[in-house]
């Protein structure tokens, strides 16, 4: 398995060549905060949220990185804005977890306004459950599971049709051909469905 500074470097590596590749500044966060490295992840979750203003996992790990850093204000600041956005969408794991450190740092919890207030055409009542899902309660459910397996099940259950083919058409290819898988063999397959699965949330999903 790649130490942990070889992955930050693949990763580093995809977010130069791709400086719009969410996905890859997501991952680069996480390994510079499991590097202890909290500085650059800061700048790597801002990126994110940059291009994914409603990925609510986000600003938790942001709050985090910040406060390890020593700056509360912006930490609070931060995480106050994510629970607010995780409250909409409905992504309670983030949301529960970020009341928890605002309630530790004695603020008050804010009350999230409502969602989607501008549109006129009807919710389809389907919620995606993956964090950064533009479509919020408009969402649309894919006709069927796209992968005839347990996780296409899940992508059924969870995941909307757009989420689906932005994962699909886009970042697979993406993760594929910067991390060089070759879905023939164990690892290849393993490696991109660990990085399917962060894509959708399920390691967050309840």
């Amino acid at each position: 398995m790649n130490s942990l500074q070889d992955r930050i470097a693949q990763f580093q590596r995809m977010t130069t060549e791709d400086p719009d590749n969410e996905l890859g500044h997501f991952r680069l966060g996480q390994l510079y905060m499991e590097a202890g490295q909290y500085e650059a992840a800061a700048q790597s979750f801002r990126r994110t949220l940059e291009l994914s203003p409603q990925f609510s996992k986000v600003f938790q790990l942001l709050g985090s990185c910040l406060l390890n850093l020593g700056e509360h204000d912006e930490a609070i600041e931060v995480l106050t804005e994510g629970y607010r956005v995780a409250d909409q969408r409905g992504d309670k794991i983030p949301r529960d977890e970020m009341g928890k450190i605002l309630t530790g740092l004695g603020v008050e919890l804010p009350t999230a306004a409502p969602s989607d207030a501008a549109r006129t055409d009807a919710p389809t009542g389907f919620r995606c459950q993956r964090p950064g899902c533009r479509a919020g309660a408009y969402a649309q459910q894919l006709p069927g599971p796209p992968i005839p397996d347990e996780i296409g099940q899940l992508i059924y259950a969870r995941i909307c049709a757009d989420c689906w083919n932005e994962w699909f058409k886009g970042y697979s290819i993406k993760v594929i051909n910067e991390l060089r898988l070759d879905l023939s063999t164990d690892h290849g397959q393993a490696e991109y469905d660990k990085y399917m699965r962060g894509f959708f949330g399920f390691d967050e999903l309840a």
